[in-house]
């Protein structure tokens, strides 16, 4: 296993996600080639996992909806996800739970 590759600034953190779609429930399984692995259940259609993505990370976070955004990769399983009013150390805490 790898470590999560993080870039934070300001305003929010950015890392890599590999998504796994019709899973039997949601939730974050670790870290593979430095992007953070987390499993859908919902499928790959008509954006219902990557809003199923955000939301999901929302909650972990406790942030809202709206502070997290993907930024590269809507279409595929490897995306770049953007989330405002975090810091690193609250992102690799999903790591421990």
């Amino acid at each position: 296993m790898s470590a999560l590759e993080l870039k934070s600034d300001a305003g929010g953190v950015s890392f890599a996600v590999r998504v796994s779609p019709r899973a039997s429930r949601s939730k974050v399984t670790g870290v593979h080639d430095a992007a953070l692995k987390v499993s859908l259940a919902a499928p790959p259609v008509d954006g219902e996992a990557n809003e199923e993505l955000c939301a999901l990370l929302a909650k972990l976070l406790g942030v809202a909806k709206r502070a997290v955004r993907i930024t590269q990769g809507e279409r595929g399983k490897s995306k770049v996800v953007r989330v405002e009013g975090v810091t690193e150390a609250e992102v690799l805490g999903l790591l421990r739970s």
